[in-house]
């Protein structure tokens, strides 16, 4: 199947992810809570299981999903979170490991994370820990989660220094993406997810970025074009991983517009209610794309290209629209410091030739990137 057609409309699609000895699935689909508790019951038959959620996806899907587990005869150990960026803390990683140790979660059994992508990546950290290390299975709650974080096994907090400095790659036993579960998302956190999507295109799929422009008001009204847009989303990362597994290679490819994110995330101190992460993502990706062109890499057209599509969905583009303000050219550098792709204390950036043309760029002077923001912050575009 191909990024421009659809698959049929109930179809469940499964995805698979290549890792010699680490292999996995990712089952997309509608109402298929039932449907993953029996495929969970069939991996790990007889298996206890902690399902770790927070307080809002317990209230919506909590009861339902247990009752699917134990219809499926596996023991439950509710354990919830409260949600929010601000859970991915030392304090609440270890809460979460002292929480499965009384369930007496053992190497053979299962930590279920349910829920977005800070439950996920909580989670699968403390699975990577926990009795060095117990299986675990992701069933992503929210758009972002679905495309992104579910998939390729990064885990782990944020720290006072910048976002998921500390973690481990931990890979899923089974991802199960239930589509239905977006419905009841708010505009806000399913459009912030949109902009994990529409990278996959502007990464190296420019025929998926056209399909995007053409179908991005089906994909968040649901339907076949919001099943498509996580599957294509999901083959995507899943190609990436097997190549990359522990992102030595081309995988960081998948951070495009993620340096500004994580930059200005920690500027705002993780607070969603001024900024969540895809809304990060999206200023990224629209910097990223401007400052391609800045320096002669990437034509206007396609950089203005970028920002209309953002803009056009009800994502920002802009600096500016950081509610409260993203911070000064010199503390947005600062916080880019602290970047993962940092190497020997030089940016890494992720920068494009063009959509779908996009290159990891190391050794970005760090003069440049001040000059281009500062530039930014003063622009009334």
């Amino acid at each position: 199947m191909n990024a421009t057609t659809p698959e049929k409309t109930g179809a469940r699609i499964v995805v698979p992810v290549a890792l010699e000895g680490r292999g996995y699935d990712i089952h997309i689909g509608r109402h298929q809570l039932c449907e993953a508790a029996a495929l969970i019951a069939a991996f790990a038959p007889g298996a206890k299981a902690a399902l770790v959620t927070d307080e809002s996806v317990a209230a919506l899907h909590g009861a339902a999903f247990e009752t699917c587990l134990q219809q499926e005869g596996i023991s439950v150990t509710r354990i919830t979170i409260p949600p929010g960026e601000a859970s991915k803390s030392y304090a609440q990683f270890v809460a979460l490991c002292d929480a499965l140790l009384a369930a007496k979660i053992e190497r053979n059994d299962l930590v279920i994370a349910f829920g977005g992508g800070v439950v996920g990546d909580l989670t699968g950290f403390a699975a990577a820990v926990l009795r060095r290390g117990v299986r675990f299975v992701q069933v992503p709650t929210t758009l972002l989660a679905q495309v992104d974080s579910s998939v390729g096994g990064k885990t782990g907090i944020n720290s006072p220094h910048g976002k998921n400095l500390i973690g481990a790659f931990h890979q899923p036993a089974l991802v199960i993406a239930d589509t239905a579960l977006l419905d009841t998302l708010s505009e806000r956190e399913f459009k912030a997810g949109y902009a994990e999507v529409v990278k996959y295109g502007l990464i190296d799929d420019p025929d998926f970025f056209d399909w995007c422009e053409a179908n991005w008001s089906r994909v968040i009204a649901g339907g076949p074009e919001r099943d498509h847009a996580v599957a294509v989303s999901c083959r995507a990362k899943a190609a990436f991983v097997a190549r990359d597994e522990r992102e030595e290679g081309d995988r960081a490819l998948l951070n495009l517009g993620h340096t500004f994110a994580h930059a200005l995330e920690r500027l705002t101190s993780y607070d969603s209610a001024r900024l969540v992460h895809g809304e990060a993502v999206a200023i990224g990706l629209a910097l990223a794309f401007r400052f391609s062109q800045r320096l002669g890499l990437c034509s206007g057209q396609d950089a203005i290209r970028v920002s209309r599509h953002l803009d056009h969905v009800g994502l920002p583009s802009r600096l500016r629209q950081v509610p409260g303000g993203a911070g000064s050219a010199e503390e947005i550098v600062n916080a880019m410091a602290q970047d993962k792709k940092v190497k020997r204390g030089v940016l890494t950036f992720i920068l494009a030739r063009g959509i779908g043309k996009s290159f990891i760029a190391p050794g970005v002077a760090a003069d440049e990137v001040r000059a281009f923001i500062e530039a930014e912050l003063a622009s009334k575009d």
